[in-house]
């Protein structure tokens, strides 16, 4: 039996058809962002094609709460930091502000236009600052304090950026991805990129496509990034998930891509734009010398079409994907080089849909939170 072989049957034992709790409250369209409150478990917002934002309580059956917020459909949606009653949205190239308390009829209390085309995603830091990806490949910071444009971060993408978050435990850096096949960091104060790494380059792609027959022919687009909370698994990893259109699934050391160069070693040149080596790719198991990068994908039992979305719970990683399934994996195994496991695929779910978008939620039960193709939002368990 071939490698492939070994690894589809591996995740046919671990696959699952769970059935879905459904939340109702979107009228038409598709259900395209949610996001789950850390502070008051079971609280979910979520917002779709039909320019609705719906508020759900798990605890509860109906939906507590819509609002008409834009004429539009809403493509990303986040809490304000410190204030979970306070949501923006994004909407076409505007971003506005909702205080949920206000009920049904509440009215933007914020409008933000500094992007000149449509914005992908959203993301608030723990300072106040909001980034805003758009169609052009800029990334538009605002100060929502002062209520003013802060900085604007080009030139790293060159196609569309489909994806921003900011790096909790680095309070002045974010993390962009694109459509240019480019994951780039940004000390955001300054307007300047720490490093980049080209997904497209024919050194990572030669690296990514070796023993992986089967998977999606893709480009590998960065659809989507997630960085880890600050402190999991002790604090001993601070990294971000990296989802792409060929299907792969990566996981990179922050911190080590950080670090100055004389810390890394010889094989390591610092400079604006990096790409590891080859024998910095790690496959997933503990074969490398250094696995500051894991590579999870189809030979592993991962999706076989492109990666649109990420949660995390601790060592547990999310992703979900055009291929209409959830994969659970374990990362951590085969990012320590004191462990002898590889990375490895815990749990597959055939949701029947493309995944548009997941979120995972600080609770015991009904902890992963699920937007596809249709306008109702599913809950499962993945514990």
């Amino acid at each position: 039996m071939s490698e492939t072989e070994t690894a589809a049957a591996a995740a046919a034992a671990t696959s699952a058809d769970r059935k879905a709790r459904r939340l109702r409250g979107h009228k038409k369209g598709a259900v395209t962002c949610c996001v789950a409150s850390s502070a008051r478990p079971g609280v979910v917002a979520s917002s779709g094609e039909d320019g609705c934002l719906c508020w759900f309580d798990l605890r509860t059956k109906d939906v507590l709460l819509t609002i008409e917020a834009a004429n539009k459909p809403i493509s990303s949606i986040c809490f304000k930091s410190g204030n979970e009653d306070h949501v923006y949205i994004s909407a076409g190239n505007e971003i506005l502000s909702f205080d949920i308390r206000m009920g049904s009829q509440s009215k933007p209390l914020e409008t933000y236009n500094y992007n000149r085309d449509e914005i992908n995603q959203i993301a608030v830091s723990s300072k106040g600052y909001l980034a805003a990806a758009d169609d052009s490949g800029d990334v538009k910071i605002v100060n929502t304090t002062q209520k003013c444009l802060y900085k604007r971060l080009r030139e790293a993408h060159t196609s569309i950026c489909s994806s921003v978050q900011f790096i909790p435990w680095r309070p002045w850096t974010a993390i962009t991805g694109g459509l240019d096949s480019k994951l780039a960091v940004w000390d955001f104060s300054k307007g300047r990129t720490l490093f980049s790494i080209d997904y497209g380059s024919p050194e990572l792609q030669n690296s990514s496509s070796s023993g992986s027959t089967g998977q999606c022919l893709n480009p590998a687009f960065v659809h989507s990034v997630a960085v880890s909370e600050e402190g999991i698994l002790g604090g001993l990893y601070k990294v971000c998930a990296v989802a792409r259109g060929d299907g792969a699934v990566d996981v990179v050391d922050l911190e080590y891509e950080l670090a100055p160069a004389k810390s890394k070693g010889p094989s390591r040149a610092r400079g604006s734009t990096m790409s590891s080596k080859t024998t910095d790719l790690g496959d997933g198991s503990n074969n490398q010398c250094q696995r500051r990068r894991i590579h999870l994908d189809y030979s592993m039992g991962g999706h076989t079409a492109a990666v649109s979305s990420f949660g995390e719970k601790g060592k547990l990683l999310v992703s979900g994907g055009n291929d209409a399934s959830l994969k659970v994996w374990d990362w951590s195994k085969g990012f320590s080089p004191e462990t002898s496991s590889n990375s490895e695929l815990v749990l597959d779910i055939d949701v029947k849909k493309k995944v548009n978008w997941l979120c995972t939620a600080p609770t015991d039960s009904d902890n992963l939170i699920v937007c596809d193709t249709s306008k109702v939002v599913k809950v499962y368990n993945f514990l």
